[in-house]
Order: C-alpha cells, then sequence, then structure tokens
C-alpha cells in the first residue's frame, strides 16, 4: 500500500525535528546573587564594589553563550546583569522574585545558557526548582557565587564555578 504524499517524508521530517526539540531546553543555567548594595533600605544602587562584581560576571560569561538574562527589577539586579547585557546586545528581561515557578517554566522553554540575578532569599529556592542542590544557603553577606546548573531535570547538576574575587575599589 502506498502511503499519501504527505506521510511520505514524514519519518525524515521527524528526525531532522527531534535536534531542534532538544534544543528547547538551556545548555546551563548560571545564577549569581546581585553585588553588594549600597544601603540596607530601599532600593539601593550596587556599591563600588558591587559594579566592579557585576563587571566580573560579565567578562566571565561573555563567552558562556549567554543568550537570555533575566533579573528581579531591583536596581541592584538590574545593575549586576547590565554589563552581560551591554557585552552581549542581550536585553535584561525582568521577573518577579515571589513567582519562582513561572521563571523556571519559562526558562525550560529556551534554549542556549541563561542568567538568572536574583537575591540571597530568593537563588536557593530557583536553583531547587531547576532540580540543582536542594539545601543552599546563601548568608545575607555573601555576594561572590556564581552557580551553574547542567544536565537535564532530574539530573542536573549544582556547580560554584567560581567565587567571584574583587579587589578593592578606589
Amino acid at each position: 500500500m502506498r502511503l499519501p504524499r504527505l506521510f511520505r517524508h514524514l519519518p525524515l521530517s521527524l528526525a531532522l525535528l527531534a535536534p531542534v526539540a532538544a534544543l528547547a531546553e538551556p545548555s546551563a543555567i548560571y545564577l549569581v546573587r546581585h553585588g553588594e548594595k549600597a544601603s540596607e533600605h530601599g532600593d539601593p544602587d550596587l556599591t563600588a564594589q558591587g559594579r566592579a562584581r557585576a563587571e566580573h560576571v560579565g567578562i566571565l560569561l561573555q563567552r558562556a553563550g549567554v543568550q537570555h538574562i533575566f533579573s528581579t527589577p531591583t536596581q541592584r539586579t538590574r545593575q549586576t546583569a547590565a554589563p552581560l547585557a551591554q557585552r552581549t546586545g542581550l536585553e535584561v528581561q525582568l521577573y518577579d522574585p515571589r513567582n519562582p515557578k513561572a521563571l523556571v517554566e519559562k526558562v525550560r522553554t529556551l534554549s542556549g545558557a541563561v542568567l538568572v540575578v536574583g537575591h540571597s532569599n530568593t537563588l536557593p529556592e530557583l536553583v531547587r526548582l531547576f532540580g540543582g542542590e536542594q539545601n543552599l544557603v546563601i548568608a545575607d553577606d555573601e555576594f561572590d557565587r556564581l552557580y551553574q546548573l547542567t544536565g537535564a531535570p532530574g539530573a542536573v547538576r549544582t556547580v560554584v564555578l567560581t567565587t567571584l574575587p574583587v579587589t578593592s575599589v578606589k
């Protein structure tokens, strides 16, 4: 029996589309807390040291293939994301830190590497929801870690890529 013309190329079409479907998942997810902030009140900017740390993140991730950058709407997180956005020409997309599941669902539909900038009280939950380390704690005075999540859901590895050294800023 001869298949209708429409179906003759179906196996080939499916074989060609399979790699595209596999790409609909980020290759790596990088998570970083914003740099040092100028104040504990309101919506402060980064300090000079925080800006230097943000530049360091931009330099480190410039060649990592980051194709999407997410930040909470605060000044300090957007300022932390800005150097990489400027280096890559990407737009910083804002997300609601009170709804981490929505961000995780969105990121899981993307391809390429992703940077998420958050806060000491939001990143541990995001790492967990992405399938990484379950008991991550970020102290209020820790600004120096860049996390990388790689692997398929259920087999995600959490790696602290580096502690982000910042020399004294004048």
